[in-house]
């Protein structure tokens, strides 16, 4: 049944939904990830924040960026995140993984037990829709911790 005859047949007049994504040009291909240093560059804005900022980077198969999505902010000690918001912008940008990331203001790199229930609920959402968190990194005017490397286990 194609979009026409079906529109004839409902009872109810339902707005049918567009989804599109804007892309900011670049110039020149990025490089490829393969270690969470090779993250540092695209987070390095993040390392002063004074508000928790949580974000998604969005990998090709080739393991390029090819997107940034703020997916949340919060307050000094806080940013709520959920695993719909993450998967949303990914999937809109057809990634093959995501990598997420968020600051911590206060300057610790390790990870609380909320950093860890996130980093749970966003793998076993990535299995099920199959977008691979590659790695759940945390970041402060410290440097940047990885997720993956200090908990392999959730992995």
């Amino acid at each position: 049944m194609n979009t026409r005859t079906l529109k004839k047949h409902l009872k109810y007049k339902i707005p049918q939904i567009k989804l599109a994504i804007l892309r900011e040009p670049t110039s020149e291909p990025l490089p490829a990830i393969r270690t969470p240093s090779d993250l540092e560059q695209y987070l390095e804005p993040m390392k002063h924040l004074s508000e928790e900022h949580f974000v998604a980077l969005h990998l090709d198969a080739r393991l390029q960026v090819t997107g940034y999505h703020v997916v949340s902010h919060g307050t000094v000690s806080a940013s709520l995140v959920h695993p719909r918001e993450v998967f949303k912008a990914a999937i809109l940008n057809n990634a093959y993984s995501v990598v997420v990331a968020h600051n911590h203001p206060a300057g610790s790199t390790d990870p609380s037990r909320e950093d860890l229930d996130t980093t749970s609920q966003l793998l076993a959402g990535g299995k099920l829709l199959g977008i691979e968190i590659l790695d759940h990194l945390i970041v402060s005017f410290r440097g940047v911790a990885s997720i993956r490397e200090s908990h392999p286990e959730l992995f």
